[in-house]
This record gives structure tokens, sequence and C-alpha cells, in this order.
């Protein structure tokens, strides 16, 4: 449903532009009597096709990739936010959906359905479920599963060969939950269970979509907590608020209710930005190779 009120969205605007092009040339042709009409407006140009799109939850996790891009230009609806702008060459949109996998997956449709990427990337944080994985470590997913029994696999073109060179880099299984997982103990559990190397809340939702309308897609991920982190209690209520003004409100409450949790979200703050810097760099490599 969603689907087809976008596109009658689009549609609908197009028409109006027409509309007011074609009112227009009438009105000069009635105050210019002698003049030549002017040409009819062109039709509605389809949706231009980018070379990769990639989906992130946050805009904190984007912020690293947006201000390596050219050109922006930023949309806003239906719950998310896109910005298009060009990198190595290539044009990108960075689409920010929004926690959990229903949030991406609508994203992952609107992306598909507005420019047509021949890639698309679920990218963002994640938190380590493994000891070989410290904060700041690249993950590149080239198995994704989920607690419903989900799995999908990534053929990855370079092979591990190809990836030795590369410090803090790890390919391997990368499991999807519909919460955030807070508790080191309950982290190391997960490993153990489903042979994972880390945990995210969107990168099955957005592979599944991808597999259904046969677009090429890869999940990079940067370690923001290590199996060891204990992550605050409020993080799972801060995440979730969409505006500015929820988000203060959110960090008000936390700070009323624990006055310790200032330190903490200060810290998680400055941790995120890093983290957003270093998977950008990563990203922005990837993009460069993607054919």
């Amino acid at each position: 449903m969603w689907q087809m009120l976008l596109r009658n969205w689009l549609m609908g605007t197009a028409r109006k532009t027409m509309r007011k092009a074609a009112t227009q040339a009438a009105s000069d042709g009635t105050d210019r009597p002698n003049a030549t009409p002017d040409p009819p407006p062109p039709e509605p140009t389809p949706p231009s096709v980018c070379h990769v799109g990639l989906v992130f939850a946050l805009g904190i996790e984007a912020g690293g990739l947006v201000d390596q891009l050219r050109g922006v230009i930023m949309t806003e609806g239906f719950g998310f936010v896109a910005r298009e702008g060009g990198l190595e060459g290539k044009r990108l949109v960075v689409v920010e959906s929004g926690v959990g996998s229903a949030a991406a997956a609508r994203a992952t449709q609107a992306l598909i359905l507005g420019h047509r990427p021949q890639w698309i990337i679920s990218a963002g944080f994640a938190g380590g479920l493994h000891d070989s994985l410290a904060q700041g470590d690249i993950v590149m997913a080239d198995q994704i599963v989920d607690t419903h029994d989900r799995q999908f696999e990534i053929e990855l073109k370079l092979t591990q060969e190809n990836f030795a060179s590369m410090r803090r880099l790890h390919i391997g299984r990368l499991l999807t939950v519909d919460r955030i997982i807070r508790d080191p103990d309950e982290k190391r559990a997960l490993g153990i269970r489903y042979g994972a190397l880390a945990v995210d809340m969107e990168s099955c939702a957005v592979a599944e979509v991808c597999r259904n309308e046969k677009i090429r897609f890869l999940s990079v991920r940067v370690i923001s907590d290590s199996i060891h982190h204990a992550l605050p209690e409020d993080i799972d209520f801060l995440i979730k608020r969409r505006t500015t003004a929820g988000r203060i409100g959110a960090a008000a409450g936390a700070i009323l209710r624990r006055p310790s949790s200032i330190k903490d979200m200060w810290q998680l703050k400055e941790d995120a930005l890093v983290a957003s810097d270093r998977l950008a760099k990563f990203l922005a490599g990837v993009v460069g190779q993607l054919g």
C-alpha cells in the first residue's frame, strides 16, 4: 500500500508540475497573441539509476560517509531521509531508515523504487560477538542469519586472501536480531549459538528485499561495542527517538533517572563519531571497487 501511495505522490507531483507549465504557457500565449506558442512541457522522466544505495539506521552512523559526498541533495519523507551525491566517480544515495527490520525494509523498497541502485549496502554499527573483534573493527558479512531461521548467503567477489593486507577487517557470519544486545554474557551466548561474529538489527531485512528485487547486496558494519562492552541501560530508548526534540527529551529523562548517564551518553557519542569515520573510509574503498 505504501508503495502505491509513493508512486501516486510522485505521479501527482509530476502532473501538477506539467499543469503549472501548461497554464503558464497558455497565459503567455494570451498576453502575446502573435507570439510563437511555447513547446509542450516534457514528459516526466523515470527514476534515475544510481550506482550504490546505502541503508543506515541512524544519521550518526551515516554521517562520516555523507561528509565525503559531493553535491548532496537531501529529500525527506515516509519516515526516512535520503541524501544523494557523488563519491569515487559513482552516484550514491544514502538512506537513514530508522532502527529495526521493518523500517530498514521500507526504506530499502523506497530506495529501489526511486533510484534503482545497481548495488545496495546495509551499513552501520554492530555489536561484537567474538573475542577477536575490537571496537572500530570492520565486519563484511559473507552470510546473514536471524533468530527466525532466515539465512542469506553473500558472494564476495574478493576472497579472504585479497583482504589479508587490510588490518582489522573480519569476514564471516552476521546475526540480525530485533533488539539491542547490551549484556556481554548475552553477546557471548548469541555468538556461540549462531556462530556469528557480530550482531545488528537491520541487515537481514535489507538482504531479503534485495534478494526479492534481484539487487546485488553487501553488508558492511563497524564494531561500536565489543563483546566485553556493556551498553548503558538507556541506549535502547534513546536511539529510537527520531526527532531532535525526542532525543533531547529522552536524554533529559535519562539524566533525571540516572545522573551518571550523562557521562555514558557523552562517551557513546564520541565513540560513535570515531566509528562512523572509520566505516566511511572503508566504504569509500568498497564503493570504488564495485562495478
